[in-house]
């Protein structure tokens, strides 16, 4: 196989996986479910609920500290995903490290 047929499939592989990731969801609960975020496999943010019982005016500093840590571990568990679908992906294909 020549390089540049290597390349030109690992740039289809690379735009598979990234339409494929984008349709894929993560959930993450924080706070006793109190904050859910979801996040795509791309890491975009798609939605986040927060239950009323949480919303406290006097004390919103908790608040934003949920919102911040839903928003982080969504974003990590969507790297995740995506890590895993490109190791997936690219099995068995003898590619060197990094090339993807």
């Amino acid at each position: 196989m020549n390089i540049q047929k290597m390349m030109k499939q690992a740039a289809k592989m690379q735009e598979e996986l990234t339409a494929a990731l984008a349709t894929k969801t993560v959930d993450v609960s924080v706070g006793g479910g109190n904050v859910t975020v979801t996040a795509n496999g791309l890491g975009d943010i798609l939605a986040i609920k927060i239950s009323k019982q949480v919303v406290d005016p006097e004390d919103v500093e908790m608040l934003e500290d949920l919102v911040l840590t839903g928003v982080k571990q969504a974003i990590e568990k969507g790297k995740g995903l995506a890590q895993s679908e490109m190791g997936r992906m690219t099995a068995g294909l003898g590619l060197p490290p990094g090339l993807m």
